[in-house]
């Protein structure tokens, strides 16, 4: 009978421990809610005996009833001079009040020595203990073997003395830590074999997790090697956020672990969840989205060359190792100047634009690409640039506004305050001249301004705009303040996020293409809607 296997997740713990990365009491309890949504077993909340705002997190988790994952407070064994019943953290520990807690101990004989400071002895006295301490107040007791992987190849008896008093102070779960991120999948079979032998010659039946840090990058393929080796724990953070070079990344060891090695566990019926949190996670850290990530990046299932489209069209399978709706993400059609005529053709049937393999008009679209992307253009994240560009080679874009003229003001008067920037706009929209002008944070925000001031009184939908990312790519540095810069921007309104690129020897005349196409696109995709 295959034993139960659970997810582990320390994204609110050893996730916060990375560099920028940091959430509030509030984000974390945000977090939590949502990795219950997706099934995590356990969700480790933070040290309580170390800060305050983990404390205040225990606290405020107990006002909420989750529908499944059970609430872990970390900490550590205690100290060598303070009997279990007088030490702060393991008296913190029970106060949090959690269903589950975790401590970790020492298994390398040589931090026993050197950050303890005690003998070997004493630290497998203060494991023993401290479990035993613990054990009657809590419903699950694990225990992490910090530096475990090291430990044994350094000192196989030792290292395992720490395990069998770990489990005679009454732990749920020995949790095998590659603390360093030193260890290679290939030392996984052995040091694991090795283990569970000794258990069952000494007659120990405890479970084993495993927990691994991503400093070789093999973070991932550690945690699937210890789990097909009988691991029934996989403990990782979302996005595999961590100390240094991050810990074992959940978003791609959950799919894996059910879509290709088929194990059965809660979070494995929620994987259409994992993209949409992944990407949640990532927006209140305030951090960009990893588009490379396995499973749930943005090109994850992202098709460029015309000869995958081309075969993808025909069987995904082709070019996709799953589904991505499986992990709720999507397939993406990329054009750019490697693109051929199935991607043109498969961005006009997204696009509801009815054209021929054969129609002129395609090769037309194709020339045209190629020669703005030899400008600098690029189409791969401004889709909505794309499909304008596309539009009106069929001479179906209509022309909402016309520019006559635009003036921008960056004045700086006070050397100890920041410029001031103004814009004026002059367009035709609906027959009428307009003339508007507009204060900005910086020359661009203030031409945004202006151009929404001219237009909003005409197509009042623009109020629901919001511009959600503005990037500047300096092209052919050489040239120095010469060069062509691409912007970037991205949008959105209540119903979908949209991307437009601008190029050209001056910032704000890249920066108008790309605000012009933004609007374009908002004030097309509205009328689609109305006439349907």
């Amino acid at each position: 009978m295959t034993k139960k296997l659970t997810i582990y997740d320390t994204t609110l713990r050893d996730g916060t421990q990375a560099e920028n990365f940091n959430l509030s009491v509030e984000d974390k309890i945000r977090v939590s809610l949502k990795l219950d949504q997706l099934g995590i077993d356990y969700i480790e909340g933070g040290w309580p005996g170390s800060n305050p705002t983990a404390t205040q997190y225990f606290e405020e988790m107990k006002n909420y009833d989750l529908k499944h994952a059970l609430i872990a407070a970390f900490g550590c064994t205690r100290l060598f001079h303070n009997p279990p019943e007088q030490d702060a953290n393991l008296n913190a520990l029970i106060a949090a009040k959690t269903p589950v807690i975790t401590i970790f101990g020492k298994s390398w004989d040589i931090h026993v020595s050197v950050a303890l400071r005690i003998e070997l002895e004493d630290n497998l006295i203060i494991i023993e203990d401290s479990l035993a301490y613990l054990r009657p107040n809590v419903k699950h007791l694990f225990y992490d073997a910090e530096h475990f992987f090291d430990g044994f190849k350094n000192n196989k008896e030792y290292a395992l003395a720490t395990l069998d008093r770990a489990v005679r102070g009454g732990t749920d779960m020995l949790v095998l830590c590659d603390t360093n991120g030193g260890t290679l999948p290939t030392e996984i079979p052995e040091i694991l074999t090795e283990v569970k032998k000794h258990l069952k010659e000494t007659g120990q039946e405890v479970e084993i997790g495993i927990h691994a840090h991503n400093d070789t990058e093999t973070a991932v393929a550690n945690s699937l090697m210890a789990i097909s080796m009988g691991a029934t724990q996989v403990q990782g953070t979302m996005n595999g956020y961590g100390e240094r070079c991050g810990n074992c990344n959940l978003t791609s060891v959950i799919p894996a672990l059910a879509l290709k090695m088929g194990y059965t566990f809660e979070a494995a019926e929620h994987l259409d969840k994992l993209s949409e949190i992944s990407r949640y996670i990532n927006e209140l850290a305030n951090l960009p989205h990893n588009r490379y990530q396995p499973y749930v990046g943005a090109s994850a299932f992202a098709h460029k060359g015309g000869i995958h489209v081309s075969a993808v069209k025909r069987n995904p399978l082709t070019y996709e190792h799953i589904d991505p709706t499986r992990v709720g993400n999507i397939r993406r059609i990329l054009i750019s100047d490697q693109s051929g005529r199935s991607n043109v053709l498969h961005k006009a049937k997204k696009f509801g634009l009815d054209l021929d393999s054969k129609d002129p008009v395609v090769t037309s679209i194709l020339k045209e690409l190629k020669t703005l992307e030899n400008q600098g253009f690029q189409y791969e994240g401004a889709e909505a640039s794309f499909e304008l560009l596309m539009r009106r080679a069929l001479g179906a874009q209509r022309r909402f506004f016309d520019l006559k003229s635009f003036r921008v003001i960056n004045q700086k008067s006070d050397m100890d305050q920041p410029p001031e920037a103004e814009a004026t706009i002059r367009l035709e929209v609906a027959g009428e001249m307009v003339h508007t002008a507009a204060i900005g944070d910086g020359p661009v925000n203030a031409l945004d301004k202006a151009l929404r001031k001219a237009l909003v009184h005409f197509y009042p939908a623009l109020a629901d705009m919001i511009l959600m990312d503005y990037r500047v790519r300096v092209l052919a540095s050489e040239h120095g303040t010469g060069a062509r810069v691409r912007v970037l921007i991205e949008s959105k309104d209540n119903e979908s996020e949209w991307g437009t690129v601008g190029v050209s020897h001056d910032i704000l005349e890249a920066s108008w293409q790309a605000l012009v196409d933004s609007i374009s696109y908002k004030l097309m995709k509205d009328e689609h809607k109305k006439s349907k």
